[in-house]
């Protein structure tokens, strides 16, 4: 009776499991891998309510800043500015007579102004700020009116017909956007008052100008 010889095995091939079968590398070490670590998902993910405690934690900072800036440093309120410069240099170029706002009460800020001279004349413009918060421009100007109109109210300056204020005759405009203007055309000078402000304000301004 012949028994059978060991089975024949490929050189370099590491040693056969009982029952003849290698499973999936536990041959080589003859160790069962560990599983993978589970992952807990309540930790890796933030809940809402984490969320909302970190944003709240940014934004405190930031409204206390905001209130200080406010209610310290005035940051509601405008800039304004000085006008006598302006008018002085307007007044020393000698271009056009210089008339300036008289006694607009409480409530009017300028907040810009500005003389230049360019092509064909000089012009000064005030700004200012209404007690409701509006805006209202004051130009004079020597430059001719057919310059001057389409380049202080744009193409959309369209004459509305007259109206009298302070005893002299002003001509009522629309101009960009939602503004109106009142123009008075002088030999020597034009005076625009133009804004978004009402129109009780705008007649305020041309009724103040000395």
């Amino acid at each position: 009776m012949v028994e059978p010889g060991p089975a024949a095995r490929v050189p370099g091939a590491g040693p056969v499991p009982a029952g003849g079968a290698e499973v999936d590398g536990v041959a080589e070490t003859g160790e069962v891998p560990a599983p993978p670590p589970r992952v807990d998902a309540g930790k890796s993910e933030r809940s809402p309510k984490d969320m909302a405690i970190s944003l709240l934690v940014l934004l405190i900072p930031i409204a206390l800043l905001l209130a200080f800036y406010r209610g310290f440093l005035g940051g509601d309120q405008p800039v304004t500015v000085d006008s006598a410069p302006a008018v002085e240099s307007a007044r020393a170029a000698n271009a056009f007579p210089v008339a300036v706002p008289a006694d607009l009460g409480d409530g009017w800020r300028t907040v810009s102004a500005n003389f230049q001279t360019v092509e064909g004349g000089s012009t000064l413009r005030l700004g200012y700020l209404t007690p409701e918060g509006r805006g209202a421009q004051l130009v004079q100007s020597s430059v001719p009116a057919e310059r001057l109109l389409p380049t202080e109210l744009t193409d959309q300056g369209q004459p509305q017909g007259q109206t009298d204020l302070g005893g002299r005759t002003w001509q009522r405009y629309t101009a960009r956007g939602n503004e109106q203007a009142l123009v008075l055309l002088e030999p020597t000078r034009t005076i625009i008052v133009v804004g978004d402000a009402r129109d009780n304000e705008l007649r305020h301004l041309a009724i103040s100008l000395r």
